[in-house]
């Protein structure tokens, strides 16, 4: 399998391409085709990790990775991912809870499966330096993922005043070789930041930078796997090609639901969920891209104004892309979260919210006439302060969460521009070997 560019030019490897982290110019990297495989192919009772090993195989086929598969799958996919009925008496909504890994996000499953695949490829003596930008969720898991590797060094860069008090904790909390730096800016500007430092060749070479965020594929495609799992345990007991309703913000997750449904698993619509921030929902609307700043919502893992994976989303073919996208505002967020808790007793945290009220926004029609899986996609206790006094009730950490609580925290500020990030990383991490002329 080759990789290219969404831009054009040469193609890549797919450890080039994950050593790359984005390809040349700003492009991103996407397969040169999406592999296909029947359902029946896939045989009933497959462990997660053995469901990912054959469904990320092509991706991996010819790779310097492709031994490292089983291995990369069997401790990146190694916690349940509970499919529940969050009210019996409307069972044609299920919420696949993807928050029981080590920092209560489904970030945790592809940071893992990326800081290992790195891990491999890495010289202990001339690490990668992975670049993260973060607007809650996928900082924390990149950290704890790449805490006490030998391969990477992580530099989270996250907004100021943009995530919440316990996310900011988790992000902050990490030992070597974790750094951590508050962004005076949005996410777009920690985004942005991150962008313009692959752009900038002698920084990338000098540090051999490479990106944790979606937009490096492997952080991808292993999201499809949890997706592909689910539509294939309701599709065998219901006969029914379910529905996914799928949060994002930079589209990178719902990019991996679309993935897994044009490789021909059993998946019917798809509904991207986002929050006030209304770029993708316009373009569903009126076919128009308009990127534009973010604003701050209660889902502050989405406030993404300009998501990266449109870029992606552009290149699949018009049926491959068929999506309906629905927008909730932070008003809809509250309701849904304290009509279904007062309903049934189950807790949302404000980005399922999102996906639940999505559901409830289907036509009765539609909602009847399949089953809907809404991707579950953080812990509540991560965003207790807003859902807490919602329901009127403390919310219980998982254990892994209390167990962040206990580490103390330690990050630098950065101002929003370039010349910051280069003198912040020259600071903090070694230099690469290569560019520095000693290999």
């Amino acid at each position: 399998m080759r990789y290219v560019s969404t831009r054009g030019g040469q193609s890549a490897s797919l450890s080039e391409a994950i050593c790359r982290g984005s390809a040349p110019g700003g492009a991103l990297f996407i397969p040169q085709t999406l592999p296909r495989i029947s359902s029946d192919d896939v045989q009933p009772g497959l462990t997660l990790a053995e469901l990912a090993t054959q469904l990320l195989g092509p991706f991996f086929e010819g790779d310097a990775l492709q031994a490292d598969l089983p291995a990369l799958c069997a401790n990146a996919f190694d916690f349940p991912v509970p499919l529940t009925i969050p009210d019996p008496a409307r069972p044609g909504l299920r919420a696949l809870e993807l928050f029981h890994g080590p920092t209560g996000a489904f970030k945790d499953f592809g940071t893992r499966f990326l800081m290992g695949a790195l891990d491999c490829l890495a010289d202990e003596d001339d690490p990668f330096t992975v670049l993260v930008a973060t607007s809650g969720d996928t900082g924390g898991a990149a950290a704890q993922a790449a805490e006490g590797r030998k391969g990477v060094q992580l530099a989270v860069l996250y907004p100021k005043g943009r995530v919440s008090p316990f996310q900011e904790h988790q992000l902050t909390c990490w030992n070597a070789p974790v750094r951590a730096f508050r962004v005076s800016g949005d996410f777009d500007a920690c985004q942005a930041l991150v962008k313009n430092a692959f752009a900038d060749e002698e920084l990338t070479r000098r540090f051999r930078l490479t990106s944790a965020n979606s937009i490096n594929i492997v952080r991808l495609l292993p999201q499809m796997v949890y997706l592909a799992d689910a539509a294939l345990k309701v599709w065998r007991t219901s006969g029914t090609l379910p529905g996914l309703i799928i949060p994002s913000g930079n589209l990178g997750h719902g990019l991996a639901a679309l993935y897994a449904r044009s490789m021909g698993l059993p998946i019917g619509p798809v509904v991207i969920a986002t929050n006030a921030n209304a770029t993708l929902h316009e373009w569903n609307q009126t076919g128009v891209y308009r990127p534009r700043p973010s604003v701050a919502t209660l889902a502050n893992a989405m406030d993404i104004g300009t998501p990266s994976n449109f870029e992606r989303l552009d290149h699949l073919a018009s049926d491959q892309r068929a999506i309906s996208v629905e927008r909730v505002d932070d008003d809809a967020i509250r309701a849904r979260i304290i009509a279904d808790f007062e309903r049934t007793g189950y807790v949302w945290c404000p980005h399922s919210a999102i996906a639940a009220e999505a559901w409830h926004r289907l036509p009765e029609a539609a909602r009847e006439q399949r089953v809907w899986i809404a991707a579950a996609t953080a812990h509540p206790y991560k965003f207790a302060d807003v859902v807490e006094p919602l329901i009127g009730q403390s919310i219980d950490p998982s254990a892994p969460l209390k167990a962040v609580l206990d580490r103390p925290s330690h990050m630098d500020e950065l101002a929003a521009d370039m010349n910051a990030l280069s003198r912040a990383l020259a600071g903090t991490f070694r230099s690469s070997r290569v560019s520095a002329g000693y290999a």
